[in-house]
């Protein structure tokens, strides 16, 4: 047989194994085209990745220039951010002071003195609300939240959501005769004086708020809440028929229940978060029966109690009467991790130190009692303050107590505790028993933590980028943390965060431009398992499919 015979009949028997089985043939040629498909546009992106991998380790990642805002946003009108926004402000950039709450001023407000130097925490802290409510580039926003923040460092987009006051800024004179006509005048507990004081449905925090509005509770006010005050209805009001009590007492007009939330929107270069603390629910340790016995309080409210401006005009009454024995606890709730709370807070060794200074001071031959689990006094002149506590007659006895109960037949308070230093239990009777509760995370932290995607520290506190190096950075150029929002701290340790914040967002405004490098996208490994292999099969499967239904369409067309 011939050579040109062979080649033929080899030819013959090829094209009939491809007549038996075209069948499967087409769907193995139809997987085999998808497969090549899919390789064909995976290889440009696998090369652009390998690419920009190269170009990362060799330091060419390209950077873009931007322009700087130069506009800041201040979380929180604290202490801290109040020193943080006179900063940037003082320096000529315009500050939006965005703070929750109806005034300015933080906890610091409703303190009476601050340790060790026992100085009037009105007298540091009013002058610089004042500063801070008149500064011609601070523009001071209370009632109002943070909403949603996009963009990057130098051009941050952020939406802020302004609460309705039902009450106008602009023509409020603070006068007060609002609050004296409401129907439901002192009936609701005051906040400020953590419950113990009243105000009205309509109301000012205190005397010195900044700034002086008054603004109506929605919870609290029946033409918010009902729509009708008395036998005022809101449609009266809106027809000029009639006029709530308040709106008649007010000369300037300044009242309008139809005030509706508003959404403004900010374009600023750099964002400071000092949103502050808010203090442990003492709910939590049932032992100290808190809320259940009145003469059990926090130490918050000890402060309300010992300020000329409190419910009490500076005089410590408990149940009508001044204390003869009072007992302070230390730790309650803090350095404790069944609660969730393992760190220490820092303060409450030396505000129970300045509380019984201050009761010994205002209280004539009271018996005071500390029990404390620690004392750490660490800071400047605080170790001398504690001697002096001491040496007043004030007595410290180390051990938490376990119980706290109210003595058969008498309002008095027995509290039933361990002398760790002697090792043997005991119990005191009281009439007053101060809790030195501990700080933790304030409520607005978790809407921050939402709108900006930080991280946060394993003590639920905001994360910075280095706790020694960057303890004011985060892991986002161009957002800064200060004072209690990055961690329990005193007065002195706050205001310096806040003027290091103002200092740190400085550099980026006063520079105008900044260059950005692009954000880098870590992927995260995990082993492949049966589901996951069996869902990339179904995707090859399903695209062999529609390459293998293309493929016949194309023919017939």
């Amino acid at each position: 047989m011939s050579g040109d015979e062979i080649e033929e009949k080899s030819e013959l028997e090829a094209g009939k194994e491809g007549v038996s089985g075209g069948g499967s043939g087409g769907e193995e040629e139809a997987k085999q085209h998808a497969e090549e498909t899919i390789e064909d546009a995976t290889k440009p992106k696998m090369q652009g990745i390998r690419d920009a991998v190269e170009r990362a380790y060799l330091g060419e990642v390209e950077e873009k220039e931007i322009e700087v805002v130069p506009e800041a946003l201040v979380v929180g009108a604290g202490i801290t951010g109040m020193y943080a926004a006179l900063g940037i402000a003082d320096a000529g950039f315009k500050v939006h002071l965005v703070e929750r709450k109806p005034f300015i001023g933080g906890h610091m407000a409703q303190l009476d003195k601050t340790f060790p130097t026992l100085d009037c925490s009105a007298c540091i802290l009013t002058p610089r609300m004042v500063d801070v409510g008149r500064h011609p580039l601070i523009n001071l926003m209370t009632y109002s939240e943070v909403v949603e923040v996009s963009g990057e460092v130098g051009n941050f987009k952020v939406k802020v959501r302004r609460k309705a006051r039902y009450v106008d800024e602009n023509k409020c004179t603070g006068c007060g005769m609002c609050a004296e006509a409401c129907r439901f005048k002192n009936k609701w507990p005051n906040e400020f004086d953590e419950g113990l004081g009243k105000r009205s449905s309509i109301y000012i925090a205190f005397p010195q708020a900044v700034p002086a509005v008054y603004t109506v509770d929605p919870e609290h006010c029946m033409m918010v809440k009902r729509g009708k005050c008395g036998k005022v209805t809101i449609d009266d009001i809106r027809a000029g028929k009639a006029k709530t009590p308040c709106m008649e007492a007010c000369g300037p007009g300044a009242i309008n229940f139809d005030m509706k939330d508003e959404i403004v929107e900010l374009n600023v270069g750099v964002i400071i978060i000092a949103t502050g603390y808010d203090i442990i629910d003492p709910r939590l340790l049932p032992e100290y029966h808190y809320e259940e016995y009145p003469n059990v309080i926090t130490g918050l409210e000890f402060e309300r109690l010992s300020s000329a401006s409190g419910p009490t005009g500076g005089k410590i009454m408990i149940n009508g009467k001044e204390p003869k024995d009072a007992v302070f606890i230390s730790c309650v709730g803090s350095r404790n991790k069944q609660l969730g709370y393992p760190y220490c807070s820092r303060v409450c060794c030396m505000y129970l130190a300045k509380h019984a200074h201050l009761l010994h001071e205002k209280t004539h031959g009271v018996k005071i009692t500390i029990l404390y689990q620690d004392v750490r006094a660490f800071g400047k002149g605080y170790e001398e303050f504690y001697d002096r506590v001491q040496s007043e007659g004030i007595t410290y006895r180390r051990g938490l107590p376990g119980e706290i109960y109210q003595k058969p037949g008498s309002d008095r308070l027995v509290v039933r505790a361990e002398d760790t230093m002697l090792g043997e239990t005991y119990e005191l009777e009281a009439d007053l028993v101060v809790l030195g509760v501990g700080l933790r995370p304030s409520d607005g932290t978790k809407q921050i933590l939402e709108v900006l995607n930080l991280k946060l520290s394993p003590d639920k506190f905001f994360a910075e980028k280095h706790p020694k190096a960057m303890p004011i950075e985060t892991e986002i150029p161009g957002v800064f943390i200060a004072g209690c929002a990055q961690g329990p701290k005193d007065i002195p340790d706050s205001v310096q965060q806040g003027k290091a914040a103002a200092s740190a967002a400085l550099v980026y405004l006063a520079k105008k431009k900044v260059r950005v490098k692009p954000r880098v996208v870590e992927m995260e490994e995990k082993p492949l398992t049966a589901s996951s292999l069996q869902f990339a099969a179904k995707e090859i499967s399903s695209v062999a499919a529609s390459g293998s239904s293309s493929s016949s369409g194309g023919g017939s067309s």
